[in-house]
């Protein structure tokens, strides 16, 4: 048995606003075009959650409602304000807490934190996939790991297998 885990960079943020709190800051245009091809991506390649752990912050919550639209409308969501800029062990500790029976999830997070966890966890994968997620984890882009494990307890830094990260500026071109 293996689980699945799928790590979702909110897309491009809005700063237009220099009086708005940043966990307040909605999806720029650029992202509110973006995160419906994200869901778009994920739903033409199967890459189907079983539970979606979101960023409480406005950005983030904007993102996968867009992208949820191409999904199917019974994937439950929980939201954290735990998950907003968190560091990579945090999220790591949430996600180990994922009962048994749920194969796959999708966080929805922000850098730095999601790039860190995402580094962290894969000790495997294509090499030119790992080079590029090592670059940059733009806004908007996945990165989908595997882990050899029946628990989600089970999951450790460096036991994950990176088996896609794709930018959004990929998806387009693969539609």
């Amino acid at each position: 048995m293996s689980k699945r885990l799928i790590l979702l960079r909110h897309a491009k943020s809005a700063w237009d606003k220099a009086d708005a709190a940043d966990f307040d800051r909605p999806l720029a245009g650029r992202g509110q075009r973006t995160a419906p091809i994200v869901g778009a991506y994920l739903a033409a390649n199967k890459l189907i959650p079983q539970l979606v752990l979101c960023s409480s912050a406005k950005r983030a919550i904007e993102t996968w409602e867009l992208a949820a639209k191409a999904l199917p409308a019974t994937i439950p969501v929980k939201q954290a304000k735990t998950l907003y800029l968190a560091m990579p062990r945090e999220m790591l500790k949430r996600i180990q807490k994922t009962p048994a029976e749920v194969e796959c999830v999708l966080l929805v997070g922000h850098n730095p934190g999601l790039a860190d966890l995402a580094g962290w966890l894969c000790s495997e994968g294509p090499q030119d996939k790992r080079s590029s997620l090592a670059r940059k984890f733009p806004t908007g882009a996945i990165a989908v790991i595997d882990f050899d494990v029946s628990n989600w307890s089970e999951v450790e830094a460096e036991n994950g297998r990176l088996v896609e990260f794709t930018t959004p500026k990929e998806m387009v071109k693969d539609q």
